[in-house]
């Protein structure tokens, strides 16, 4: 077949061969041929090709998938574009951005249109989604959830009697991998609200199989969104402060000048790297860590006590009545567990600035949860398959985990909670920092 297109319009075509039908009327096997030679015929007389760009088939799926577009946007507005209706009804159609969308018949440009209010979620391709395939997509997802090159083609065979090598869905795998890097470098807002940092330790095979620490960063915007920023695979030796400054330094590259607060846990050295990145940053040490870590100095018969007044002390409602409690702490098991109270006093300056917060600002502030949750899905995906044969397995694995969305389940992104009351406590706190860059 000849590349060479036809002047006319490949969005209208769809239309002149595919009849109208009735919403809910069911297509015949007899109707879906004719329409297949209708448009082999075309493309043969107009010397057109099916797929590929300026395909034929290529044409409609775009005119398809924009006019769905078009269709939720109205039904989220609740009026047609240019319908006087929509004047005064508080939000209205605020022009488009282009994405190009990966099929398998060729990649289609999308005008996905946007609303001034910035509410409109769109559902024939939702926001993230980069791909709408077949095999590929449930080849991508079954490696998604931590499966072997080896076991999805066992289960193509068995389910779906599939024959697909290993050698091929590694390749069909690979697709993700230009995503990833226009992913992990991706700029980044100026100031974030929060950022909380933390590392998983996975097997990972080079020359022999190692335990690798994967550096993970969640940020919080001024919009209240929740994203994860970024995933690095370090070398073998345990986390580390030095190689944290290394990541957060490519994270200001990336555009983050600054951060109002920085949550962590309680490795040595990691405070200094966050203020040698963001001076200004507000270092909040991870309250989940601080206990768990304190747990392990003490007898099992013992956690009980402690956790109580452990409790006490970060639920305080002033910094004040905070060191009271620690005060109290430490004369009750002092003597008993010294390394436990240490690590208390230790982490204090660190651990004390999400007291002169809210409740509603603490939740988010105090703890690494958000990332602990990633990191169980992380533990999930490669639980069985023992190490990863190299790094780039490893991190096709980790940035879909990451940036997968699960319907009816909280994800990574999304908006938090009560944004508007957490909103106004920070604007009270950083007032001017907030007002100079957003």
């Amino acid at each position: 077949m000849n590349t060479k297109r036809s002047d006319d319009d490949s969005g209208s075509i769809g239309q002149e061969i595919v009849p109208a039908r009735e919403a809910g009327d069911v297509v015949e096997p007899e109707a879906m041929r004719d329409w297949a030679e209708a448009l082999v015929a075309r493309a043969r007389n107009e010397g057109i090709e099916l797929t590929g760009e300026g395909g034929l088939l290529t044409g409609i799926v775009r005119q398809v998938l924009q006019t769905g577009l078009e269709v939720e946007l109205a039904d989220h507005l609740g009026y047609q574009a240019y319908d006087p209706a929509g004047r005064g009804s508080g939000n209205s159609r605020n022009g488009s951005y282009p994405k190009t969308l990966k099929t398998e018949i060729g990649e289609v440009e999308l005008a996905v249109p946007r609303d001034r209010n910035s509410t409109f979620e769109p559902q024939t391709i939702p926001k993230g989604v980069r791909r709408l395939d077949g095999l590929s997509a449930n080849v991508i997802s079954l490696y998604a959830k931590g499966m072997t090159t080896g076991e999805i083609e066992s289960h193509l065979s068995e389910v779906y009697g599939t024959e697909i090598s290993r050698e091929t869905i590694s390749k069909i795998t690979d697709q993700v991998v230009e995503d990833m890097i226009a992913w992990q470098n991706r700029p980044l807002d100026p100031l974030y609200a929060v950022v909380l940092i933390d590392a998983i330790v996975i097997k990972v095979r080079d020359s022999q199989v190692a335990n690798r620490p994967v550096y993970v960063a969640i940020g919080v915007n001024f919009e209240g969104d929740r994203d994860v920023l970024g995933l690095w695979l370090g070398p073998s030796g345990g986390e580390g402060a030095k190689q944290w400054a290394q990541m957060l330094t490519e994270l200001r590259n990336r555009g983050i000048s600054d951060v109002l607060v920085v949550c962590c846990d309680g490795l040595k050295g990691l405070p200094d790297a966050i203020r040698g990145t963001w001076p200004d940053a507000t270092v909040q040490t991870c309250v989940v860590h601080l206990v768990r870590n304190s747990l392990r100095y003490a007898s099992k018969k013992h956690w009980k006590p402690i956790v109580g007044e452990m409790r006490k002390i970060y639920e305080a409602p002033t910094v004040d009545a905070a060191a009271t409690q620690l005060d109290s702490f430490a004369e009750n098991w002092r003597e008993t567990y010294p390394a436990m109270i240490a690590s208390w006093e230790s982490a204090w300056d660190e651990f004390v600035p999400f007291l002169d917060f809210p409740p509603e600002l603490r939740k988010i502030v105090y703890t690494t949860n958000a990332i602990e949750s990633l990191n169980a899905r992380f533990r999930r995906a490669v639980r069985h398959r023992g190490h990863f044969p190299n790094e780039q397995a490893a991190m096709k694995v980790l940035y879909l985990v990451a940036t997968q969305k699960k319907k009816n389940r909280e994800n990574m992104t999304g908006k938090i909670a009560g944004w508007n009351t957490i909103l106004n406590a920070l604007t009270i706190h950083y007032g001017d920092r907030i007002a100079n860059n957003i």
